[in-house]
């Protein structure tokens, strides 16, 4: 199941190290990065040489002719590099390929590995969507109650607002203010009912199921009912009841005060192309909503549950998938957790999607349930946003031969 590939990346990341992009971090961290990859070799499955080839020529493209910025970025409209990318596969089920691409620290010249975490940001909603349906299909949360009646301590809004609205961005809940937006932040919540202080007391945006409004404020009152139903406090539910059960020993909440082993340093890019460490960005109060950390390898271990009934119930599987709809019958083409697409290309009829950015880092996972392949794009940048990943996808939508 394992291959080594120290030549083929000690090559790659020579390349790149003297052609572009790496700050000043140049061809003498090869040798450094060559003496961490002795001791780690590449997830690859010789029954799909010729899909992971592919693959990694496509990623390898994306990634030296560079990737576009986001609006919100210095290099806006233009194009760079993040340091580093982490790339999985994993088809019916099975982890088929994972690898690494260029530094998790530039400073130590730390290579990525498959064991490399990063930030995931929003990709955290569809985990914590998940931890409410395994209560539900324990018949511990009803999906469609107030959420007063797990949360006691929230402030009643003149609506009811239920932990399915709240999952399909349906709650009426507020999103952040720009001035929330315009500065990360920094200050540290103890727990999660400590931080519905940000904006429990605020009014609703719109009534709830009257519009779609993506919150991940949302998400933080979804994980103060997950709290409530449980009996647990939320990390250490979503721990045993949802990451341990997946397969997912490298997922955790980020906690910037532990020592947390491979985990990616965060950059941002300036105009130029150079890298700079990006500002912190605390993320203690969203937990449920962007504040997981994980591997690629465990996002598609994740992902590769909702193939099959097992974790979740069947009709609960599909229950997540279903487009939720406003109240005047409207589809939003968003479940619970999983933003929903159709008609793609390549004879995709249906892919399921969702991606995260927060300071220093941004994710991809997409699942392809009728080819039944799971792909995963991290890196430690917020500063780009190409979704490059079904270009990685595509050549394992055929059978190997």
């Amino acid at each position: 199941m394992r291959r080594s590939s120290k030549s083929f990346i000690y090559c790659l990341f020579v390349y790149l190290s003297v052609t572009s992009g790496f700050a000043k971090c140049q061809a003498q961290c090869a040798e450094e990065a060559l003496q961490h990859l002795q001791q780690q070799t590449s997830i690859a499955n010789p029954k799909y040489s010729k899909q992971i080839e592919l693959a990694r020529q496509a990623a390898i493209e994306i990634f030296q002719h560079e990737m576009r910025g986001n609006s919100s970025s210095a290099i806006n409209n233009k194009v760079a590099r993040p340091p580093g990318i982490s790339i999985a596969v994993a088809v019916d089920g099975k982890v088929v390929w994972a690898e690494g691409f260029g530094l998790a620290d530039l400073e130590q010249c730390v290579p990525v590995l498959p064991r490399t975490k990063f930030r995931i940001g929003s990709t955290s909603k569809p985990l914590t969507a998940v931890g409410a349906a395994v209560l539900f299909d324990q018949g511990r949360l009803d999906l469609d109650a107030p959420v007063q009646k797990y949360v006691p301590q929230f402030p009643d809004k003149k609506y009811v607002i239920t932990t399915r609205e709240l999952l399909g961005h349906l709650g009426g809940i507020r999103t952040y203010t720009r001035e929330e937006e315009s500065r990360p932040d920094c200050e540290i919540y103890h727990s999660v009912s400590e931080s519905l202080k940000r904006f429990k007391d605020d009014p609703l945006s719109v009534p709830p199921g009257t519009k779609w409004l993506y919150s991940t404020y949302g998400y933080v009152l979804a994980s103060a009912v997950i709290e409530g139903a449980s009996g647990q406090d939320f990390l250490t539910f979503m721990r045993d009841k949802v990451f341990l059960p997946a397969g997912m020993n490298d997922t955790m909440g980020d906690e910037p005060e532990k020592i947390i082993p491979n985990r990616a340093r965060g950059y941002s890019v300036r105009a130029d192309g150079s890298y700079y460490n990006a500002l912190h960005e605390e993320v203690s109060y969203k937990w449920a909503g962007g504040g997981f950390l994980s591997t690629a390898e465990d996002l598609v271990r994740f992902g590769s549950a909702f193939l099959h009934a097992g974790l979740l119930r069947q009709g609960t599987l599909e229950m997540m998938f279903s487009s939720q709809k406003l109240k005047n019958g409207e589809k939003t083409h968003y479940g619970l957790g999983w933003s929903l697409h159709e008609r793609g290309e390549r004879g995709v009829e249906r892919w399921y999607e969702h991606s995260g950015g927060v300071s220093g880092s941004s994710s991809w996972l997409i699942i392809y349930p009728d080819q039944k392949v799971v792909v995963a794009w991290l890196q430690n940048s917020n500063d780009f946003r190409d979704w490059p990943v079904a270009e990685v996808a595509a050549p394992f939508f055929s059978n190997p031969k």
